[in-house]
């Protein structure tokens, strides 16, 4: 699997918690989901893969949204090494070895790392503040804001624009937030 793999599997389980039409979802109850999610991390699907698959995806989620690194992380990582598989003409290649169940998460937080050791700054969450979707900004000047321009960028245009129309239609020396007087 190449980084870009990795790195679209891992936006996939970052965003597996959209907010859909208000209310929070878990694409991962969805066992056909989760499954697929753990093999695209190279795991069998596996009850105990897609658990601390789950785990990975909230602690990759605080850190991508706070900074902070929980204690999950590590605790998934503890029995997880990598090491050198024989080289080959196409270079060094590296075997990840421990719990099976583990693996997949294992790789998901590694593709984290990479991603943030490769592109400072590129992950980050929606500038929706209603949506939990992150993104990974691929433009030039690293100027992305949402998840997807279609639907969260026009909404936040959209609302910008109506609160621009309705503050420029108040009437001056009135509070905005006074209710207005009907005769």
């Amino acid at each position: 699997m190449t980084n870009d793999d990795h790195g679209d599997a891992l936006l996939a389980l970052l965003n597996s918690t959209p907010v859909t039409d208000g209310v929070a979802e878990d694409l991962m109850a969805d066992p056909a989901y989760a499954a697929g999610l753990a093999r695209r991390f190279g795991g069998e699907g596996t009850a105990s893969e897609v658990h601390e698959l789950a785990r990975a995806r909230d602690g990759l989620q605080d850190v991508a949204r706070t900074g902070t690194v929980g204690v999950e992380l590590d605790q998934i990582l503890h029995d997880v090494a990598q090491a050198p598989s024989p080289l080959t003409p196409d270079g060094l290649h590296w075997h990840l070895a421990g719990p099976a169940a583990a693996l997949p998460a294992a790789r998901a937080i590694i593709a984290w790392s990479d991603l943030v050791t490769r592109r400072p700054g590129r992950l980050r969450p929606c500038g929706n503040p209603d949506c939990r979707r992150f993104l990974v900004d691929r433009s030039k000047g690293n100027t992305g804001r949402w998840c997807s321009m279609a639907t969260c960028g026009n909404r936040m245009k959209a609302r910008r624009h109506y609160s621009r129309q309705h503050a420029a239609a108040e009437p001056e020396g009135r509070d905005r937030d006074e209710p207005r007087r009907t005769s």
